[in-house]
């Protein structure tokens, strides 16, 4: 069964994440520049069976990947995504499909046989219904050294407590530390 694998790539040291109005301080270290970092992530996308994401980082994503001139937004660009949402109504963005069914039933159909992994991009409103449904089996989590001060914390409204396992922990040149966390079962 294919493995669904939440990516955090931009968490501050006090727990948050950057989002609007907040984002600014993930611009202080931009894209991947190290290589070690780049290519764990490529690796990553390109063994992803399907990308998932809700409505709104599908619409940020959507804007912005399929002109942008990164090994990224090529790997997006050709990936099967998958949005959930119950208001979206068209997908415009090339292999992608609308997921406006119940989560868990999405899910399992997006994890029946095959290789590779699901990828979930968030947003936070995602993140927090698959993780209340107990459906992440992994956490990949970039800790920025910066303090945010400000931002959503990603475990807020979180009602049920598990152990995680950290399967790695890498740091980058930048001061990024990459974090792989495994869900105890």
């Amino acid at each position: 069964m294919r493995k669904l694998i939440a990516c955090v790539f931009f968490y501050s040291l006090d727990g948050l994440l950057a989002d609007e109005g907040t984002e600014y301080w993930q611009f202080c270290f931009g894209l991947p520049q190290d290589p070690a970092e780049q290519k764990q992530k490529i690796d990553l996308f390109e063994s992803a069976y399907a990308h998932i994401m809700g409505r709104t980082a599908y619409e940020a994503m959507a804007e912005a990947l399929p002109t942008a001139d990164h090994p990224f937004s090529a790997i997006m660009n050709a990936g099967r995504k998958v949005v959930f949402s119950r208001n979206l109504k068209t997908a415009e963005w090339a292999h992608t499909t609308i997921a406006g069914g119940a989560t868990t039933e999405e899910i399992d159909k997006l994890r029946r046989n095959g290789d590779g992994h699901i990828v979930v991009w968030g947003g936070v409103g995602l993140w927090r219904s698959l993780m209340r449904l107990d459906l992440i089996d992994e956490f990949r989590v970039d800790l920025h050294p910066y303090v945010a001060g400000e931002g959503t914390r990603l475990f807020d409204d979180v009602p049920k407590s598990y152990r995680l396992d950290l399967v790695s922990s890498t740091e980058f040149s930048n001061g990024i530390v990459g974090l792989q966390y495994r869900r105890h079962r």
